[in-house]
């Protein structure tokens, strides 16, 4: 939590200051024609992966796999996104790692492998795993496992037990 606070503080205050130190070097509509042509640019980059990355999770699914990379891609993509919608230059530089393909990527491969992240499937049955390391609440790594199974019509647990 306090990270959390950290960062919504520290991240805006620096990226003021860069802007002030940018604007006094290149000038205020120059440094403001920089912030909106990287917004532009990304949304335009944020299009393309994101098509692609769709495109992918499609064949994926197509072939029987589960698109776990594909996934977690796009949440990637989200949150580069909304980086590069927020003005400042510190921010758009994060944004564009999360959109440049290679690098994402690479960043998402290296999550999975880490074992922060595990994706599997089984038969019909798909199943993800995050594992929370050390933090707050755990004095040791936690796994967090999650199944969803959707019973409707007569025979379910609710109807049997009404007529009991």
């Amino acid at each position: 939590m306090r990270f959390t606070l950290l960062v919504f503080i520290f991240i805006p205050i620096a990226e003021m200051l860069l802007l002030f130190e940018v604007a006094e070097h290149i000038g205020a509509w120059s440094t403001l024609g920089l912030v909106v042509l990287t917004a532009v640019i990304g949304i335009q980059i944020l299009k393309q992966q994101g098509l692609s990355t769709f495109t992918r999770a499609n064949q994926r699914i197509d072939s029987g796999e589960l698109p776990a990379q594909e996934i977690i891609e796009g949440l990637f993509l989200a949150v580069g996104g909304a980086f590069l919608l927020t003005p400042g230059f510190i921010t758009d530089t994060l944004g564009f790692m999360f959109l440049i393909g290679p690098m994402r990527r690479y960043i998402v491969r290296n999550l999975i492998n880490s074992g922060k992240m595990t994706i599997f499937q089984s038969g019909t049955q798909r199943q993800f795993f995050y594992t929370r390391q050390s933090g707050s609440n755990a004095s040791d790594g936690s796994t967090f496992e999650g199944e969803y199974e959707k019973d409707v019509g007569p025979d379910n647990d609710q109807n049997r037990l009404d007529k009991d």
